[in-house]
């Protein structure tokens, strides 16, 4: 066993993408350091014969808190906003976790070393949806030209969960914190927080985006310690296109000096002609490039 791991998890749906990010991990040397572990959230036999081939662990993701049947159905992926706050319960002994959705790809180390870096003496590694080229932070509507109805997304899920006015008053206008990525130290004391806010949201609100919202309570009200990480380390290419450097062929960020981006997450998908690239691989995009001419390219980890 390795010191540190990285953790997602997928269903049979999004297997070609878990499949991806595996990929993109062993690709680089330096992930001879570090293990790979999987929660199955759906996965068919056939596909965790082939993962275990590439990874050290493989565990049936749980419902480490109670939910009602009802909010569940059919949609036992969304065992992944229960689960990742529990990753120490199931793979006990790592000193540093890493969970990457599996939506999203590694294109440079150097993020992963950063998370891991970030997360020590218990603090939490993440990244805000927050930097140069966003536009619209949160939504607005206006009443009488002049009074604001809040939309933004920290707010409309914290009034749903029921946290309490003065709670969600206080994420209203906070820089969202996106899950998708994040690192932690086993003894951290950022997963008791977690876990409760967890409870609390889950209690009332819906289960999609339910840990998102807890973990934003954790760094907004319960003011863990959080070291925030840049951009690139979690590049959400639905809220902002990467641009692309022909001549390192590689994804940078759109904007002077154009760093590199680390992890590519689709979030929210890419969509073209109503279908989602993270769904169907054939789908691509047109891109600038530093050059000032287009290219048309995929977002996924290709081979």
């Amino acid at each position: 066993m390795k010191n540190y791991t990285i953790v997602s998890l997928a269903d049979a749906n999004y297997f070609d993408l878990l499949n991806e990010l595996v990929n993109s991990i062993l690709q680089f040397k330096e992930s001879d350091d570090v293990d790979i572990c999987i929660l199955d959230a759906g996965l068919t036999d056939e596909q965790k014969t082939t993962l275990s081939k590439k990874v050290k662990q493989i565990k049936k993701a749980e419902w480490d808190i109670e939910v009602p049947g009802y909010k569940i159905g059919k949609k036992e992926w969304l065992k992944s906003q229960v689960s990742r706050a529990f990753l120490p319960k199931y793979f006990p002994g790592y000193k540093k976790y890493l969970w990457i959705d599996c939506d999203a790809w590694v294109n440079d180390w150097n993020s992963v070393e950063l998370y891991f870096k970030a997360c020590e003496n218990g603090k939490l590694g993440i990244t805000q949806t927050l930097g140069p080229g966003y536009k619209i932070m949160s939504k607005v509507k206006w009443l009488f030209g002049k009074i604001a109805v809040i939309k933004s997304q920290n707010f409309k899920h914290a009034i749903s969960s029921k946290i309490g006015i003065d709670n969600a008053r206080k994420l209203a206008f906070a820089p969202h914190i996106n899950i998708g990525v994040f690192s932690l130290q086993e003894n951290s004391n950022c997963w008791k927080s977690w876990q409760e806010n967890l409870k609390k949201t889950l209690s009332s609100g819906k289960i999609f985006g339910s840990e998102g919202l807890a973990i934003n309570m954790s760094v907004y009200i319960d003011n863990i310690n959080t070291e925030f990480l840049p951009l690139n380390c979690n590049w959400i290419a639905s809220n902002l296109l990467p641009k692309y450097n022909e001549q390192e062929k590689t994804f940078v960020e759109p904007y002077l000096p154009n760093y590199k981006i680390g992890i590519m997450h689709l979030a929210a998908g890419i969509w073209k002609d109503q279908k989602d690239m993270r769904i169907d691989k054939s789908i691509k995009i047109e891109l600038k490039t530093l050059n000032n001419s287009t290219v048309t390219k995929s977002l996924r980890y290709l081979d």
